[in-house]
């Protein structure tokens, strides 16, 4: 496979101008809780008009933005909108909102481009806990995930839902921009008080950012072992560009996210300075003795089996799982959280890396793909998309 860079989070290419990282001081970044249920007693609000204070309305296209509500990926103020403060009066009724909202959707990422190789291919399952782990890191992250979420009494089922909606946001098209909607609905009862005593809220504009940010390192760094090589400088702009536009779908502003992949690494390091710690979600993710039952999808025989063999199984599974948690988790990300990595683990993701890289671009498509992915890519093929 090809070397990892020195540097442990990005390639071996000078870093961005020093003015670069105060200018994205400002653009702070935590995360959406995605998929969350919550308990019949939510945790009292914080105080009306206060900066973690939910949206003020539950219009589904837009998300409160640090001053006010503004249309999704367009870089607004307040009072404004994708056609601009003063743009062409619409239509009223149903029909005219239907096609401003035809007008602010976002457009999802490219058919045939860097997300859709990277993010529907079975290499993506195994990056995807260390970017969950890095999301969860953050206080009011992990504050929600511990109170709301399911993923400790419906582990399978949480990671079933939250690996749909992922490959909707990428290769579903309209169906994407409805999934963002709706996950936007499902955030805006989450808040709280975090670890550092702080209120939160799902939707504050700089925790749901820093959730959709934390994927685009964990692929930049994974590829460097289950790729065979690092992305070139092009490859990593265009799927940056990519994850920018999943981020519209999901109704982040472009204001919450840097606009350009030097403006990244300093709002990303800068998270990791200031935020990150090992969060008791963060704790149990990499726990190689957390109790998790036997999956409850799949053919019932199969089910039956795993069910005699798990307690077998799952020593094994646990302690591989605790292990790509960490190891595809880029090595700034783990020291800020404070996780153990040795010399001898490196070597052994390495060789994992090599196995994986040499294996998986031999597969079919059909085991290469997840279906949603398989069947969009045929589509695009096939000239219907």
């Amino acid at each position: 496979m090809g070397s990892v860079n020195a540097h442990p989070d990005r390639p071996d290419r000078p870093g961005p101008p020093a003015a670069g990282r105060g200018g994205a001081r400002g653009r702070s970044g935590a995360s959406a809780l995605s998929g969350r249920r919550a308990p019949g007693t939510p945790p009292a609000p914080p105080a009306t008009g206060s900066p973690e204070s939910p949206p003020p309305s539950d219009t589904p296209d837009t998300v409160a933005g640090a001053a006010g509500p503004e249309a999704p990926g367009t870089g607004a103020g307040p009072g404004t909108t994708a056609a601009g403060p003063a743009g062409p009066s619409t239509p009223s009724g149903s029909a005219g909102r239907g096609a401003a909202r035809r007008r602010a959707d976002p457009e999802p990422p490219p058919p045939g481009g860097m997300l859709w190789e990277v993010a529907g291919e079975v290499r993506s399952l195994l990056m995807l806990p260390a970017a969950l782990t890095m999301q969860v890191a953050h206080p009011a992250v992990g504050a929600g995930v511990d109170t709301y979420s399911v993923f400790r009494t419906d582990p399978w089922g949480r990671g079933e839902r939250s690996l749909a909606s992922l490959q909707l946001w990428v290769y579903g098209g309209q169906e994407g921009i409805e999934e963002g909607r709706r996950l936007r609905r499902l955030h805006r009862s989450i808040q709280g008080t975090d670890t550092r005593g702080r209120p939160y809220h799902a939707l504050r504009p700089d925790a749901y950012a820093w959730v959709h940010a934390t994927g685009f390192p964990v692929y930049q760094h994974g590829r460097r072992y289950l790729g065979g090589r690092p992305y070139t400088d092009a490859e990593e702009r265009a799927l940056y560009a990519e994850w920018l536009r999943v981020g519209r779908v999901l109704g982040i502003n472009d204001r919450d996210l840097p606009p350009t992949l030097e403006e990244f690494w300093p709002y990303y390091e800068r998270v990791l300075s200031e935020e990150l710690e090992a969060t008791r979600v963060v704790r149990e993710l990499t726990a190689v003795d957390t109790r998790v039952p036997p999956p409850d999808r799949g053919p019932r025989a199969l089910r039956l089996l795993l069910r005699v063999l798990w307690p077998v199984l799952i020593p094994g599974l646990a302690r591989f799982r605790a292990f790509v948690t960490v190891g595809l988790m880029p090595p700034g990300a783990r020291k800020a959280i404070g996780l153990p990595w040795s010399a001898r683990q490196e070597r052994r993701l390495r060789r994992l890396g090599r196995v994986v890289a040499a294996l998986v671009p031999l597969l079919p498509e059909r085991l290469r793909f997840l279906p949603r992915a398989r069947a969009a890519r045929a589509a695009h093929r096939a000239g219907r998309i």
